[in-house]
């Protein structure tokens, strides 16, 4: 909601046009433009020494000015939902304080009854409209409708898409909300109870999917979705038509009409896309504008288990906001009700009696009557970014996360990317296991999580470190989501026979929290305590092994150790690596030559052993990071075919950080 604050202003007059705000001081001379819209997102003080007459009206994108001052009276353009003509206003009231200032206008700002303590307002609603203005406001749409001002008529003689409201105020502080509405043309309204099988639709995602049970293949998926203007936006969830080929709709169940769509933007975490559609007049659906409260009642609407027959279910609100992380989604905003859901209900709407909309449906769990439906207002919060074609949360995958057979989590599986998305440049392909971003272990919990909250803290747009297992290759990858593209971690090759390492991998860190590696969970005997070597030199250091001391003591039992150092950091990798090496060929260690390493985030050398103690193999890697800021030093000793699978896992996944 764009707020602005007026205070000693005589005369406010407020316009939009063509979707464009700027404020203006007016007086002797030329007009001094104040501030511009940038996308929406705009914030400006403004300083006024003299009562003035500003005015938000036509100019240019791409500017913004910001003017400070000791004067009291100030005018503030707080960011803003973008603002595309036809658009309505919403007048509300705060007290003018500014110590309050952000609380007055978080409590009142879009309310219609004025504070006591204000004049009385009076303002007008004029609106012209124009088919091209129109097309792209409807494209922008999915917030609230109008609050105050309405335009259900055509007005002559207006030059431009505007909307004005003037109000004669005092010294009294005002903050007046430009309340985003629905656009719609000319007589267009939004359906009620008895249409929402009309603006209902069917979608088929075709493509090459990748399960971990199934293995790649070809085949359509089949979810739900909603029509939310006239002229075909569509909403759904991000599990439906992410990475497809190809998308089919169906609208209110007819089959007989097969409509092309396309994907404009998507959200992996919130589990949301908008989608448009071809051709225009569409019967649409309308956010409810009252609270959403438990007992509620709602209907759940759309095409279940794939079949074209529209269905619709009655429940209440359970829990009007629970948890909303599940295996392939984060959201902070989700409705609980019991207003049954299957297969083929994702994306569907869920309604009020009056079909306005409370939520998307993502989730249910059929044998503890368990129906899911995301907010209306986590919609809201990232709906116009969707329609504008940015992608919130996301990094172009269609995943979801893996749990082993005793439930631990294992990382985020990649059923499907998107072509030209972050993950896609990086090198994810379908059926790829993400195990780490950032240093952050995924899918611990068997959910989305931990690798949504890693896009939450550092935005997708950011440089992110990340590693994978690629079961096709039976190899790790590190490298980085906007940066590094990924590359492969060289592995070790088993030779021989002994027992398999079973059961799952858990992290393990030294002491310090400085390193972090994978080993097999049954390595559970773990030393975290620092070393100094024979310069005086201190490393971080931590072992793991089924038995310490048969791996330190003997070549029979498996495990590995890391070591780092920032004070080593101008040590050569070759002399990191001979403070292993030395003494090896007298234990009967035969070397297969040194080796250049890179494992997408260090680089150096590594030296293959066999034979040691007649029976083991045994693994040395001496590296800096990429940046030069430490060095580090691995050594993993496998004895038979399993364990070179937990060396490899150890050389895909260690690193440090300070």
């Amino acid at each position: 909601m764009a707020v602005v604050r007026v205070e000693q202003v005589d005369e406010v007059q407020l316009a939009l046009t063509r979707g464009v705000v700027v404020a203006r001081r007016t007086g002797a001379g030329e007009p001094d433009d104040l501030a511009v819209d940038q996308r929406g997102d705009v914030r400006v003080v403004v300083a006024l020494a003299e009562p003035v007459r500003p005015q938000l009206g036509d100019a240019p994108r791409g500017e913004v000015l910001e003017r400070r001052s000791a004067h009291d009276g100030v005018v503030v353009l707080m960011p803003a939902l973008r603002v595309h003509a036809p658009q309505c206003l919403g007048i509300g009231v705060a007290d003018g304080t500014d110590d309050d200032f952000g609380n007055d206008l978080g409590a009142h700002a879009g309310r219609l009854t004025p504070a006591p303590a204000c004049r009385e307002i009076e303002g007008t609603a004029q609106c012209q409209h124009s088919g091209e203005a129109q097309g792209a406001a409807r494209r922008r749409a999915g917030r609230t409708r109008c609050r105050v001002a309405s335009c259900p008529h055509t007005f002559g003689g207006m030059s431009s898409n505007t909307i004005t409201i003037t109000a004669a105020v005092g010294a009294t502080a005002l903050a007046l909300g430009l309340a985003g509405c629905v656009p719609t043309a000319s007589g267009a309204t939004p359906v009620g109870f008895d249409g929402v099988q009309s603006a209902t639709i069917q979608l088929e995602a075709v493509g090459t999917f990748v399960s971990p049970e199934e293995g790649g293949y070809e085949a359509a998926g089949r979810g739900s979705g909603f029509i939310i203007t006239p002229d075909g936006l569509a909403v759904t969830n991000n599990h439906v038509v992410t990475g497809a080929g190809t998308l089919k709709v169906w609208r209110g169940g007819d089959a007989s009409t097969e409509l092309s769509a396309k994907v404009l933007g998507s959200s992996e975490c919130l589990d949301l896309a908008v989608v448009q559609l071809e051709g225009g007049g569409y019967p649409f659906m309308d956010w409810r504008k009252g609270d959403i409260d438990t007992a509620l009642d709602v209907y759940a609407a759309g095409f279940p288990l794939g079949d074209p027959t529209f269905t619709e279910t009655k429940g209440i609100v359970s829990k009007a906001n629970t948890n909303g992380e599940t295996p392939w989604a984060s959201i902070d905003g989700v409705i609980e009700h019991d207003a049954r859901i299957r297969g083929g209900n994702s994306g569907g709407p869920l309604v009020d009696s009056t079909g306005a909309l409370v939520g998307v449906n993502y989730a249910g769990n059929d044998e503890l009557d368990y129906n899911f439906a995301i907010h209306r207002d986590a919609v809201l919060d990232v709906i116009s970014d969707l329609v504008d074609g940015k992608d919130v949360l996301s990094l172009g995958i269609n995943g979801e996360a893996l749990v082993g057979e005793d439930g631990t989590g294992l990382g985020i599986w990649v059923n499907s990317v998107k072509s030209g998305s972050t993950a896609d440049e990086a090198g994810v392909e379908p059926g790829d296991l993400l195990t780490r971003m950032e240093g952050v272990s995924l899918g611990a919990n068997g959910t989305m999580t931990e690798y949504c909250d890693v896009l939450r803290t550092h935005g997708q747009d950011a440089t992110l470190a990340v590693e994978l297992y690629r079961p096709s290759e039976d190899a790790y990858y590190r490298g980085q989501f906007n940066g590094d593209t990924l590359t492969a971690v060289p592995v070790v090759d088993g030779g021989g026979t002994g027992t398999a390492t079973t059961g799952d991998y858990v992290t393990i860190n030294d002491d310090s929290g400085a390193i972090s590696l994978e080993v097999p969970a049954e390595w559970s005997d773990v030393d975290g305590a620092a070393v100094t070597d024979g310069s005086g030199t201190t490393w971080e250091s931590v072992s793991a092994s089924p038995d310490l001391a048969g791996y330190q003591g003997s070549w029979s039992t498996p495990g590995a150790t890391v070591y780092a150092s920032q004070s080593a950091a101008g040590m050569s990798p070759d002399d990191a690596a001979n403070l292993l090496t030395e003494g090896l060929a007298e234990q009967g260690c035969v070397s297969t030559g040194r080796e250049p390493y890179d494992d997408g985030m260090h680089t150096g050398v590594w030296e293959i052993f066999t034979g040691c103690g007649g029976e083991a193999t045994y693994v040395v890697v001496g590296a800096t990071d990429y940046a030069g800021t430490y060095t580090v030093i691995v050594g993993a000793q496998a004895i038979g075919d399993a364990d070179f699978d937990a060396v490899d896992r150890v050389l895909g996944s260690f690193y440090a950080a300070y």
